[in-house]
Order: C-alpha cells, then structure tokens, then sequence
C-alpha cells in the first residue's frame, strides 16, 4: 500500500504562497531551464568550447552548426536570467556569447597552468575532460561575466551547479586572473570579493573568505553586503591544502602559503609563510 498524505499543510502551504510579498518571488510561476544531474547550458557551453573534446565534429565542419549551438545556449540563458531580470535580457546574453571566444582563450592558459602545475598530468584533454579545478573555473568564467552584466542570481545558480559536480565554491563575483589552477579541488572556497592575480595556484580545502561580518546599522539581524571582506591575491602564488586566507588581506606576488596555515594579516611579496610548530605526533602499539 502506498503513502497517501491526509494533513492539513496543503491548505496551509497555499496560504503561506499567498502570503510570500518582496523580497520573495511573487505573482505566477516563473520559467527556468530545467535542472538535471548535468545542466544542459553546462553540456553546450562545453562542446563550444572544446567541440573536440566533447563529442561536437559538426561544430568544427558547418558554422551553421556553431549558429544553432550558440543560439540554443542563448536561449538557455535568456529563460534563467528572464525571472530576475527588471528589463529584457537579450543583451545581455549577446554580450556573454559575444565574449565566448575570449573566455575560451583565458580557459586555454587555465589548461595550461593545470598541465604544467601537476606532475600527474598527461596532457591537456585530461584536463579539459577530468579535472574538477578546470571545470569550476569554466563555469565561473562564465557566471562572472553575467555578475558584473548585473544578473547575480543567475549567476550564482551556475556556479552553486559547478560546487554541486566538482566541491568547489567559487562565487562568480571573483575577479580571476590569468593561468589559474585549483589542484585536487574539494573543499576550495573562494568568496565574493576576493581577486586573485595571474599563475595562481591552490590546493584542496582552501579557502579565500571573510575574517568577520558587518551588520546594517538599521537592523542587527541583517548582515552588510556589497563591501570588500575577501582577500587580494597577487601574481605567482601557491596556497597549500587546507590554508584560510581570511579578511580583506593583500597576498603579494611570488609568495608560497604552506599547507594547514591561517593567515589574517598581508602578507609582503617574495615571502614563505608556513606552520612553525607541527603539534607532536605521538604513536603506540596497538598490541
């Protein structure tokens, strides 16, 4: 026998629809691309970008094929932003598929920071096909271009999507530079208003995020938003497993962050900073 539900939330749950009011979605149900254990705009945004490595020879043969690929991803987009967008959104998404080919050839030193950053690298299509640091940092491209086009929210469904498939959390507001490399991946965190300079690298569990928060002077249970409280990260750094780099703190150029470090405070260029004191390791026989 099946379960059949008999209380009283049906009723109670269409009241409490009713009731939503603003800042809350209100009025009729909105259209949104349908959500499945791979996103479609993930699945054509990457044969786009690599159609060799992604199944897609009709895109290298007719650009009528590119045409109708673009036009697809276009439409994708402009129902996930429609929702929130206060005027049409074709402008928009022209603008993101107009900066494809660009984004494509800022992925393509992403490829070659990863193969030349990790000796268990083979070759590049591993990378573009396998690594959970390239395709979090494809899909984060991408939302950062809707971000600053003034469509957050979407924005950060792609990039809540790309957590989802690689344990990565990069918030599309990051400004990212050039080479960029997330070896290994699960557990990186980097927040919305942290920017991070050419030929960096990071390692797992790391995180790039807020010291404190500040509270809206007119109501102590709203925290402040939209003020710098994420780290600046300069050119040519490595950042070890499990580092927190916290606070609106600059990291200089050349500087190697050793693994498990906690860091509050800038950090000068061409500087090591590591955990002095390991705790003791102490063993015993089990016998």
């Amino acid at each position: 026998m099946g379960y059949s539900y008999t209380g009283d939330g049906v009723g109670r749950l269409c009241e409490a629809y009713e009731s939503d009011a603003h800042p809350f979605p209100t009025g009729g149900v909105m259209e949104f691309p349908t959500v499945e254990r791979r996103r479609t705009e993930m699945s054509l945004l990457r044969r786009l970008l690599f159609p060799r490595c992604w199944n897609a020879p009709e895109l290298l043969e007719r650009e009528s094929a590119i045409q109708e690929r673009l036009s697809e991803l276009g439409g994708l987009y402009y129902r996930g932003i429609e929702p929130y967008a206060e005027d049409d959104p074709t402008s928009v998404v022209d603008d993101v598929l107009d900066r494809l080919p660009e984004l494509r050839a800022a992925l393509k030193k992403d490829v070659e920071a990863a193969y030349k950053g990790d000796p268990a690298a083979t070759s590049y299509l591993e990378v573009i096909r396998s690594y959970p640091g390239f395709q979090a940092i494809m899909i984060q491209r991408i939302a950062h271009v809707l971000y600053e086009a003034g469509e957050p929210e979407y924005a950060r469904e792609l990039t809540e999507y790309a957590k989802t498939v690689t344990g990565i959390d990069i918030h599309p507001g990051a400004e990212i530079g050039q080479y960029f490399f997330i070896d290994h991946g699960t557990g990186v965190v980097v927040g919305e208003t942290a920017t991070i300079g050419d030929w960096v690298r990071l390692y797992q569990d790391v995180t790039l995020g807020a010291l404190h928060f500040e509270e809206e002077e007119d109501d102590e249970q709203m925290l402040k938003k939209g003020y710098k409280r994420h780290p600046d990260i300069g050119d040519h750094v490595v950042i070890g497993a499990g580092t927190k780099v916290l606070g609106a703190i600059t990291v200089g150029d050349h500087v190697s962050i050793g693994a498990n470090s906690w860091v509050t405070e800038d950090v000068p260029p061409n500087t090591s900073v590591f955990v002095a004191d390991h705790p003791e390791q102490k063993r015993k026989s089990n016998d």
